[in-house]
């Protein structure tokens, strides 16, 4: 259901993109400069309302109910688009779009947190991802469908229908989600009283602690801790520039468009691209929980792309223009493990992870507005050159946060080995509230509990 939701968020973010070579910026009468505006007025909801909502996220005790209604929200919003008349319009509703999709992403990160450990999070995280990539081949193949046989019914423009059609499965997918997704481990309903034990002693076995939040704490609380933490502010940063030079997603069928066919035909053959991406994805985020490695598993993906670019860049040769689709497409693989990163960093409390992975999934979006200016149809079609080089220099400065993020996890796990040393030699455990709650739900001794918190070590 999850992957399923995420495959409509996709598709109804980016169905714009389809929209505008059937037709919309002439129906709206706009200039590039107010399509490319349209596209980024979105980030200006969707990046800062995730830290709120994530943080909403953590304290309810409902997340099916909360993600469900975000889902509805934004189908309906998805459908009003097609009723747009003109630039302030569409504006509008890309500004609403945003603020319930902004709950979806980084919630289901979060949500996933509470439930899988630290070396299953990044498969799940993939496979969850491999759904997005899918919906770009999805959400092509539906685009031509449904621009190449709606045209004119009832009097409605093609890419009008694309909004409705799209817009309205996805209030479908919302409903379903509301009695299908689950809660938290503690209070799932249709888990038994041995199931949900189990789930929470299975995060706590791996930590040390219980993951829940301390009493009575305040709603900003997990805010102001994220914030202080530097390894939240490196991913930030990393997040950025990464999503910068993955920006290409947005625009992908109109470099696709770039090899000279037809509206159908460029939709068709934008589809495989994502689907040996989704492949990838799950195999290198597979990977990354087999080993417990994180950089090489976000770094070498981006060099794929890298690839793609210097492809792309070469010529304008069908052959070439087309293999580094598949190249571009590919290389998101890298982004899927980002955030399960973030989680895996930031992992106690759960109210502090929670922000940690808004912040650095609200921040990292603004490079998606910084791409929708970096890809200018009037200054740099058709070839898109200085577009690929702006993406390769993105993705190197990503790389190069990713690289100072892994000396400083390294150098944490260092300090935490000397540190339990000191520990074992002065014989003195460190109990709290969540360490004792850990042993109970684990069955085992508070030493043995405060002993798998010592042995805590950052993947990297």
């Amino acid at each position: 259901m999850i992957i399923l939701i995420y495959v409509m968020n996709y598709i109804d973010r980016t169905a714009i993109a389809s929209a505008r070579i059937r037709g919309l910026e002439e129906d709206l009468h706009l200039t590039h400069f107010q399509f490319e505006t349209a596209i980024a007025i979105l980030y200006a909801s969707y990046c800062p309302m995730q830290i709120p909502s994530n943080l909403l996220l953590n304290k309810t005790s409902s997340p099916r109910l909360f993600i469900g209604g975000c889902v509805i929200a934004w189908g309906l919003i998805a459908c009003a688009t097609g009723l747009t008349r003109n630039f302030h319009d569409i504006l509008i509703c890309r500004f609403l779009i945003g603020i319930p999709e902004a709950a979806f992403y980084p919630g289901v990160i979060y949500l996933l947190s509470r439930w899988y450990s630290r070396t299953e999070l990044a498969l799940r995280s993939g496979i969850l991802y491999a759904g997005l990539l899918v919906s770009n081949a999805l959400g092509s193949l539906m685009a031509a469908g449904i621009l190449s046989t709606l045209e004119g019914i009832e009097g409605i423009s093609a890419w009008r229908w694309l909004f409705f059609v799209e817009g309205g499965v996805t209030v479908l997918v919302g409903i379903a989600a509301i009695f299908v997704l689950p809660d938290y481990p503690e209070n799932t309903l249709w888990l038994s009283e041995f199931q949900r034990r189990l789930a929470q002693a299975r995060l706590a076995e791996e930590v040390g602690t219980v993951d829940q939040d301390s009493a009575n704490e305040p709603f900003w609380h997990g805010l102001v801790l994220a914030l202080k933490d530097e390894k939240t502010i490196l991913f930030m940063w990393l997040t950025f520039f990464g999503l910068w030079g993955l920006g290409f997603t947005y625009f992908f069928p109109t470099i696709a468009a770039t090899l000279g066919y037809d509206t159908t035909v460029t939709l068709l053959i934008a589809a495989p691209p994502w689907v040996i991406a989704a492949f990838v994805c799950v195999f290198n985020a597979r990977h990354a929980d087999l080993t417990g490695e994180r950089f090489f598993h976000i770094v070498g993906p981006y060099g794929i792309v890298i690839i793609g670019y210097i492809l792309a860049m070469s010529g304008m040769q069908t052959f070439t223009r087309y293999a580094a689709l598949f190249f571009l497409a590919a290389g998101n693989a890298g982004f899927a493990v980002v955030m399960v990163w973030v989680s895996n960093s930031i992992p106690r409390p759960p109210s502090k992870r929670a922000a940690a992975i808004a912040l650095v999934n609200g921040f990292g979006n603004l490079g998606n507005v910084a791409a929708s200016y970096t890809w200018k149809a009037q200054y740099f079609a058709p070839a898109y050159r200085e577009s690929c080089a702006i993406g390769i220099a993105a993705l190197a400065i990503s790389s190069g946060f990713a690289w100072v993020l892994r000396t400083r996890l390294i150098h944490l796990n260092e300090q935490l080995a000397e540190d339990e040393r000191k520990v074992n030699e002065s014989a003195e455990d460190t109990e709290d509230d969540t360490v004792l709650a850990a042993g109970r739900l684990q069955g085992i001794s508070v030493a043995a509990a405060v002993a798998t918190k010592k042995a805590f070590r950052y993947l990297y």
